[in-house]
């Protein structure tokens, strides 16, 4: 080998190693720089949950912001990871683009193999964000309804009166009914004879609410005085009239059964039919305008001994 050959290796081998070397540096770079951007991130969305949490009284509020905090932080590790990733595959010579249509594909697949999973999540989200439910919440979703005992972005977990659990997938939630926002409507219908007088009915409906207002067991509970809406409808056997509470969230069955406990109390008092059903017999007529005879048999439970009589009417 000649003076000039090998000095051409020595400086190709110089020349490779520096390269590593420059390569292996700029690796070095690319992975402290995101792992310091990644605890710059994390850091700074960690300060502004707390911030934010602390501007809420409700521990379950805080919780949310909580679960929020921790979904954003998440991305933020992913998505700067996967950058970084690219990055360094660059450094090393290898092509990006064959592995972004591999992964394109693979993405592909999982998303048409797992789209209800997607789909769960991206609606627990939404969920969370939005501030739809809460734990503690009693809250209706298509068929179930129950009490929220945990929201996460997979589920929500209910426990309905009877004490059933239900794990409703959030993918599966179409419509949300929270009847524990803000304030409530305890709405009750009183029925009673058709011929009681509905004027005099109301009239003891709206001392019954004003007694319960004067309640200091039950004042909390209560927005408002009673609103009566008036007669809803002539039922079968009974007029129906129909009134509410305004009332505090969640207190609206509980003011219910004890609005109707102490009206039956008065109508018992005041002597106002409260119907039950009961039928009425129609003989018919003739061509001539008259009632056929009506067989009637009556039986003396102590004596066991029947009567048997004809009613009859003219029609």
């Amino acid at each position: 080998m000649t003076e000039t050959n090998l000095l051409d290796t020595l400086v190709g081998v110089w020349h490779e190693s520096g390269g590593a070397a420059m390569t292996g540096l700029r690796v070095l770079l690319i992975v402290v720089a995101a792992w310091v951007l990644i605890g710059v991130l994390q850091r700074g969305i960690r300060a502004f949950r707390i911030r934010i949490a602390t501007r809420f009284d409700d521990r379950e509020a805080v919780q949310r912001a909580e679960t929020l905090g921790r979904v954003f932080r998440y991305l933020a590790a992913v998505v700067v990871s996967l950058i970084a990733g690219m990055l360094i595959l660059g450094e090393l010579g290898v092509s990006v683009a064959p592995i972004l249509g591999a992964a394109g594909v693979v993405g592909l697949a999982i998303g048409f193999g797992a789209q209800s999973l997607v789909k769960d999540y991206f609606t627990g989200f939404f969920l969370l964000l939005e501030n739809q439910i809460r734990q503690g919440d009693v809250v209706r979703l298509g068929e179930h309804g129950g009490l929220v005992e945990e929201v996460t972005l997979r589920f929500v977990r209910l426990r309905d009166y009877d004490g059933n659990v239900h794990f409703v997938p959030n993918g599966e939630v179409k419509t949300v009914v929270n009847m524990s926002r803000s304030f409530a409507q305890a709405v009750i219908d009183v029925g009673v004879a058709y011929r009681e007088n509905t004027d005099d009915v109301v009239a003891l409906m709206r001392d019954v609410g004003r007694e319960m207002r004067a309640d200091t067991a039950w004042a909390p509970h209560l927005l408002d005085d009673l609103e009566i809406a008036g007669v809803d409808r002539w039922a079968d056997s009974a007029v129906v009239l129909r009134c509410r509470f305004r009332c505090a969230p969640l207190q609206q069955w509980s003011v219910r059964r004890e609005y109707l406990r102490r009206l039956k109390h008065t109508f018992d008092a005041q002597g106002i039919e409260i119907p039950f059903p009961h039928v009425t017999l129609y003989a018919g007529q003739n061509k001539q305008g008259a009632a056929p005879e009506l067989p009637l048999r009556l039986v003396d439970p102590a004596m066991g001994s029947a009567a048997t009589g004809v009613a009859r009417s003219t029609g």
